[in-house]
């Protein structure tokens, strides 16, 4: 099993940043972000796989950069230039296995989810 816990959501205005953490219990080889807006559903934002792949989303490629530190079982995602579009429950994931390229901002593609943390980014 594996345990994430996200922090760094909030309220900012358009333009604005945030930096939001995922702290994992154990290292897991495939991470990612995934956001939901309410009446939508949950989609990738972007992904790390342990050879150092990272797709993003075309809606946030430019202004979201993702990372992780090994040492300290954490998943970053730095998103600058927010939008209210923007506006999210962000969600981190995690398999427990090497994923293939194309499954990477795939929600059925994760074993383990966090529990979320909003982002509001207001106009």
């Amino acid at each position: 099993q594996v345990q994430l816990v996200e922090s760094g959501g909030g309220s900012v205005q358009t333009g604005g940043s945030l930096r939001l953490s995922c702290a994992a219990s154990k290292y897991t080889p495939t991470m990612g972000w995934f956001r939901q807006a309410p009446g939508m559903e949950r989609e990738g934002v972007a992904a790390v796989r342990a050879d150092g792949t990272k797709p993003y989303a075309d809606s946030v490629k430019g202004r979201f950069t993702i990372s992780r530190d090994d040492a300290k079982n954490t998943l970053y995602l730095q998103m600058n230039s927010l939008k209210p579009e923007d506006t999210a429950m962000y969600y981190c994931a995690a398999r427990d296995s090497f994923a293939s390229y194309f499954e990477l901002l795939e929600e059925q593609t994760y074993n383990y989810w966090g529990q979320g943390t909003q982002v509001t980014v207001s106009s």
